[in-house]
C-alpha cells in the first residue's frame, strides 16, 4: 500500500513522509512541502503566522552554526524542541486549520531531527519550502 492511500482525507501528510523528507530530502521533502504549503493556505493561514515561526527557527539556525564555529556543542537540539509548545499556542489561537496543521507536520519533522545537525538543515529546507509553496498558492 503506498502512502498517498495511508493518508487520512483531513491530512496532507503521513507522519513517514514527513520522516522520509527530514531523512532523504530531495524530491520527497519537496512534494511534501508542496502539499502541505497548498493545504495551510486553503486552511485559512497567512504568511505572518508561517513567518512568526520560520523566524524562531532562523535564530536557532543561526546559533547553532555559532556554536560549530566555535566548536561548542550549543543548546540548539533544546530551542528547537521547545519550538513545539510554541507553535501548539499559534495554533491554538489562530483561526482554521492551516496552523494546526503546519505544526503537526513540523512537530513530526522536529521528531526526526533530533540532533543530528545534517536533518535540522533539511528542516530548515522544508519550513522554507512550505513557506515558498503557500505563497504559490496565494498566501498572504
Amino acid at each position: 500500500m503506498n502512502q498517498q492511500q495511508n493518508r487520512p482525507q483531513s491530512e496532507p501528510f503521513t507522519v513517514e513522509e514527513v520522516q522520509r523528507a527530514i531523512r532523504e530530502g530531495g524530491r520527497a521533502l519537496v512534494e511534501l512541502a508542496e502539499r502541505v504549503g497548498r493545504s495551510v493556505k486553503k486552511e485559512g493561514l497567512t504568511t505572518n503566522q508561517i513567518r512568526n515561526i520560520y523566524g524562531l527557527v532562523k535564530q536557532i539556525e543561526m546559533r547553532m552554526k555559532a556554536a560549530q564555529r566555535q566548536n561548542t556543542a550549543g543548546n540548539w537540539e533544546h530551542e528547537l524542541v521547545m519550538l513545539k509548545p510554541k507553535m501548539a499556542y499559534a495554533a491554538a489561537r489562530a483561526s482554521g486549520r492551516g496552523a494546526e496543521i503546519l505544526a503537526r507536520v513540523l512537530s513530526h519533522a522536529i521528531d526526526e531531527v533530533g540532533s543530528d545537525a545534517r536533518k535540522f538543515a533539511r528542516f530548515v529546507d522544508l519550513f522554507e519550502a512550505i513557506l515558498a509553496y503557500h505563497k504559490a498558492a496565494g498566501g498572504r
